[in-house]
């Protein structure tokens, strides 16, 4: 039975990650094609419409999106929406976390917080693994007490959220470590493993003698 329970634990940690990563793929693929063929089939002349269509308006529709932004004219309209968002109570919260978790998973915001560190808070011997978001608070309505600080999110394990210190400079140790890897490390709770590496190490040891000459 034991050997039984290992094998189907192994079995579970091979098809999870599959599983949920095929069906988030799908969640959004079936969305797509649902929202956006109803709009082609009220659109297009009866007949036109080509089950797929909506799934490939979607991603172009997304990546339009995304070529606009860097227009300045759609950049004011993104702005005025976001306003509009923010002045709305209940939305606000919403929109506020989603927009903020996003951002900080957008590959053109690492640069600005994709300083790894660990933190060692005064008199205490434990280490903490977390990402500087900001070294300046000028533009803040308050003034963290700590002497030189550094703000510092530190992300859960297993679970969208975190919370953000503001420290003294000297309780940091940068990490020579690239952003994806430290915040995988951080999110499993550090018992992933870096396959890249490990298949590197694999390839190469040398292969084992078999037997004299």
């Amino acid at each position: 039975m034991n050997v039984l329970g290992k094998l189907f634990l192994k079995g579970l940690a091979v098809v999870i990650p599959i599983t949920l990563t095929l069906a988030i793929l799908w969640w959004v693929a079936i969305s797509a094609e649902r929202l956006m063929g109803m709009v082609l089939k009220f659109t297009l002349p009866e007949g036109w419409y080509i089950p797929g269509m909506g799934l490939v308006s979607g991603l172009a529709l997304i990546a339009l999106i995304g070529l606009l932004s860097h227009v300045l004219i759609f950049q004011k309209l993104f702005n005025l929406g976001e306003t509009i968002f923010n002045r709305l109570p209940l939305v606000k919260t919403i929109y506020t976390a989603i927009k903020d978790f996003i951002d900080y998973l957008n590959p053109e915001k690492k640069n600005e917080m994709g300083k790894v560190v660990m933190v060692q808070l005064p008199g205490q011997s434990f280490q903490l693994m977390g990402f500087v978001t900001r070294e300046q608070f000028d533009d803040l309505p308050f003034t963290p007490a700590a002497e030189d600080p550094v703000a510092v999110y530190m992300p859960m394990s297993y679970q969208i959220g975190g919370y953000t210190m503001f420290v003294p400079r000297n309780c940091l140790t940068p990490l020579d470590i690239p952003f994806e890897q430290a915040m995988k490390l951080v999110l499993t709770g550090a018992v992933t493993k870096d396959r890249d590496s490990s298949a590197t190490q694999t390839d190469a040891q040398p292969p084992e003698e078999t037997g004299k000459p």
